[in-house]
């Protein structure tokens, strides 16, 4: 009786769908090469807290510790907040795999939600066992420097660039068939 009421009208669980072995394999790669680059980073290179690694007139490596959630916003200081975030961040990826476990999913999709599970997850785990989300990437030109970033956040990007490209050019054209 459980495993009925936790399945939809197709069959499909809650958590499994039949594109979800893509979208996972995608969440468990960006999270894997996520975290090996921090780690790295930290106890490989054994960069600092604001030391530049300049790797190219336009890019530098340095380290900096995100409290806070995009762009530092909602800074977060003490365990509390970061738990916080981190719930928050769990709870998005739960949504995001019940998504991924919709039938009418396209591959892109979900990959791109998987992108998005594995970004998050990597995010949220720094806020457990870290100061703050370990950031990395720094682009600057002309005087302008962007935020600085990490493998997660990149991964974050590509699965909302790949389902805003789905949404626009792909999924309205399976109903043309």
């Amino acid at each position: 009786m459980a495993n009925e009421q936790m399945t939809s009208s197709s069959g499909n669980s809650w958590f499994w769908g039949p594109l979800s072995l893509l979208g996972y394999l995608w969440a468990l790669l960006s999270f894997a090469i996520d975290q090996f680059h921090k780690w790295w980073m930290l106890n490989i290179t054994g960069i600092t807290e604001g030391q530049i690694i300049p790797v190219t007139p336009f890019f530098d490596l340095m380290l900096i510790w995100n409290r806070g959630v995009s762009y530092g916003l909602f800074q977060q200081e003490s365990m509390a907040g970061r738990l916080a975030l981190g719930a928050f961040s769990l709870a998005a990826v739960i949504a995001l795999a019940v998504w991924l476990a919709q039938p009418e999913q396209t591959r892109l999709t979900a990959t791109s939600v998987g992108l998005i599970m594995g970004g998050a997850l990597g995010n949220a785990l720094d806020r457990l066992i870290r100061p703050g989300v370990a950031d990395f990437f720094s682009l600057h030109a002309f005087g302008y420097n962007w935020y600085i970033f990490n493998i997660a956040d990149i991964a974050i990007v590509a699965g909302v660039v790949g389902l805003l490209y789905d949404a626009i050019f792909v999924s309205p054209h399976l109903s043309d068939k």
